[in-house]
């Protein structure tokens, strides 16, 4: 071939070649530019679920912090009520002797009468912790006993004879007054087994509590009418001794021989 048509060849193979690294060259720029301006990332939007909605749109209340404070008080729970007893009631003797309800540990039985004639105090038990006490007066020193008995009889406003022995050391008295509200035995007596001591009303109230008698328990005429009415004819009756140092056992105690035999009024 000639020199001339191997220049024509490669000037015709020449010209696509420059179109070609032509539109590569305008295609590499075109790339570049894209890459330049797109953004680095693109993140896609995201919807909030339904119960995301409700919660965001919840107030939240933000409590103040609590002060520290004393604590309070503690609340004293009322007292229970006392039990309901009979209330006092008034008396002729001493306020000290007032009758009424008290504690008292016997366990004797119910309607049982206990006379501390150390204290001049009569007790009718009640049940195993109570007991109606009432001021008495005793018999003085050397006409006091104990010992057990029971209630033999009850007589309302009954009548005096004051026993011969009595008469021997007291001649100005009567032999015998009729019931009623002169009477020494006072209102209402109840007589202790087949002695002559009586449980019984005074028409001297003043001598309540003291030790004035020849054995017999007084008590003022209110206080005994109100025993009279509680005590039952066969009642026990346990006489406590009034020295603490020889006190036997009321259950199984004999009376006393130091006293006198017949009681007396006086």
């Amino acid at each position: 071939m000639s020199k001339r048509a191997k220049r024509g060849k490669a000037q015709t193979l020449a010209i696509p070649m420059a179109a070609r690294v032509a539109i590569g060259a305008v295609a590499v720029a075109a790339l570049g530019y894209g890459l330049l301006s797109r953004p680095a990332s693109v993140q896609p939007t995201r919807t909030p679920a339904a119960h995301e909605a409700r919660a965001s749109s919840t107030r939240v209340y933000v409590a103040a912090p609590a002060h520290a404070s004393a604590p309070a008080p503690a609340q004293i729970p009322a007292p229970a009520p006392a039990p309901p007893v009979e209330p006092p009631k008034a008396a002729d003797g001493p306020g000290a002797f007032v009758r009424q309800v008290v504690d008292y540990t016997s366990h004797q039985t119910p309607g049982t009468v206990i006379i501390d004639t150390r204290n001049t105090f009569l007790y009718f038990v009640l049940n195993d912790t109570q007991a109606m006490r009432y001021g008495i007066g005793v018999g003085r020193e050397g006409f006091a006993w104990s010992g057990e008995q029971t209630v033999a009889r009850k007589t309302e406003w009954p009548d005096w004879r004051p026993p011969a022995e009595m008469v021997v050391r007291q001649p100005y008295l009567p032999r015998f007054m009729a019931g009623g509200p002169g009477n020494p035995l006072g209102a209402r007596a109840m007589y202790l087994g087949e002695t002559e001591y009586r449980i019984h009303g005074t028409n001297k109230p003043d001598t309540i509590g003291k030790r004035v008698s020849s054995g017999c328990i007084r008590l003022t005429n209110d206080d005994v009418t109100d025993l009279y009415e509680r005590v039952k004819v066969g009642a026990k009756v346990i006489v406590l001794p009034a020295s603490p140092s020889s006190r036997p056992s009321a259950a199984n105690a004999q009376m006393s021989s130091s006293g006198p035999k017949v009681a007396e009024a006086q």
